[in-house]
This record gives C-alpha cells, structure tokens and sequence, in this order.
C-alpha cells in the first residue's frame, strides 16, 4: 500500500494564497470539484500569512498566487524549501510568455490565470501521483530565472516620500532613511536614525507600494530596511534578531521567516 497521502484516499493537506477574494474562493470552488480528498487548512491573503500557515500546517501542497503583497510567491517558494520543505508547490499566475516558458522548463506546476477545469484536473493528477519531497533543484532553477525579474514587472512606481505625524508635527520623510515599519493597531510607526512618527496608512497597504527588492517583511508586523541591517542572529530555536545601524533597539524575525535571508 503506497505511504503517499496523494495516491492512498487519505485526506491531503492544503494551503491556498491568493490576494483578490473572488480568485481565491474559485480556486477553493474549483479543487473541490477536482479533488474532494483535500482539506484546505488555510486560505491566505498574503506572503507573509502564506508563509507562516505552511510553517504551522507543513501541508502536502500549496497554491502560491505570484503577485500577493509582501512576500510574493516566489520568495515564499523559497523560503518553504526550511519551513515545510514536504510541501509541493503549484504556482497560480497571470504572467508572461517569458514565465510561462521558465516553468516549463523547470517542471514546475503552475495554473494560468484564468483557471481552466482541464488544466487543474491535469495538474491534480501529477500531483496525487507524486511521492517524496519536492524538487528542490528544479524550484530553485526557476527562482532564480523568475525572481530578479518578478519585483520590477508591472505595478505602481515604488514609494519615494512618505508623511507621517510626529506630535504635532508633520514629517516628510525620504523611504530610503526609514529603517523599518511597524504596524501599531490601525496605524504604522516609521522608524528612522532621528526618531519615530506615526503612518496612517497600514502595514498591509505599504507592502503594495515598497520597493520590494529594499524592503522585507520579517515578521507579521514588521518590514525592514535591509540597508539599515547590521546584521542577523539566529538562536536556537530558529528565530532570528535584526541588529540596525542606526537604531539601539533590535526587532525579531519570526522562524519562518529567517529562511528569507539565505536568499538575500
């Protein structure tokens, strides 16, 4: 009797990211259709809630939108190779001939934006068929043909100047002087070698508009400057502490996301 959960009726575990709802829930729809033995234990929005739901669930497979604030699906790909590194991954993507010609090459799943029944049946049928860990040669061939190109395709310029409120005071403040963001309840705190003030926008809405080959998130509410970076500590169990140049306090980097920085 096979020990693959894939090909032996059992239940096999799932985690989809995608960003835009109505895509989500189609994708969700459409597997249930396609393959009534997976259970979805987790619906993501973005890299970072991603990321930390393969840590916690180590699912049979994911489907990994690209394009999601934050951590896109590539980077997440990379970093699940430490975090759940059982997991299969089947990338859901919009992209050019260029990409789609890099994943072929690789062998590496992906489904076309619009999702066709007959491809996802196609790409099911590999999967259930599959035994052992992915392959993790091949996934970082294609990351690193796809990953340079990924952050400046298409989207809004990356954010230059932001205004923040310090008191009473209103701060025009240049992004590459930030050290690093921090959500603080319905607000972000801007932290700079002169001191802090307060963002209205939210952390989520930054990570749309940042420059992401710059800026990282480490930590659910917290994105960096890597400039800024005087270095990295990992303990034991895996978490890591960002030292700043130009600030005395350190932040965490949650275990998930230490991964990030074998790819920096």
């Amino acid at each position: 009797m096979s020990d693959n959960p894939t090909t032996s009726g059992a239940a096999v575990t799932c985690v989809i990211a995608e960003d835009e709802a109505l895509l989500r829930q189609a994708l969700i729809d459409r597997l249930g259709q396609a393959w009534p033995q997976l259970r979805i234990v987790a619906e993501c929005e973005d890299g970072a809630g991603a990321l930390e739901a393969l840590a916690e669930h180590q699912p049979e497979v994911a489907f990994l939108d690209i394009r999601m604030p934050g951590l896109n699906g590539l980077e997440v790909a990379a970093a699940a190779a430490q975090a759940s590194p059982r997991t299969q991954i089947v990338f859901v993507t919009a992209y050019d001939q260029y990409a789609i010609d890099a994943f072929e090459r690789g062998a590496i799943d992906y489904l076309l934006k619009p999702i066709a029944p007959e491809r996802l049946a196609a790409t099911v049928q590999r999967l259930q068929a599959r035994t052992g860990h992915p392959d993790a040669a091949a996934l970082a061939n294609l990351l690193e043909r796809l990953g340079t190109a990924l952050p400046r395709a298409g989207g809004p310029e990356p954010l230059t100047w932001i205004t923040a409120s310090a008191g009473r005071e209103t701060r025009l403040i240049l992004v590459d002087d930030v050290a690093y963001f921090r959500a603080d309840n319905k607000y972000t705190t801007v932290a700079t070698a002169e001191g802090e003030a307060l963002l209205r926008t939210p952390i989520r809405e930054l990570l749309t508009v940042l420059d992401t080959g710059t800026f990282k998130q480490i930590h659910r509410s917290t994105i960096v400057n890597l400039k800024a970076i005087a270095g990295v500590v990992r303990d034991d169990s895996g978490r890591g502490t960002v030292r700043l140049k130009s600030r005395p306090e350190t932040l965490a980097v949650s275990a998930p996301f230490m991964a990030l920085f074998r790819h920096m």
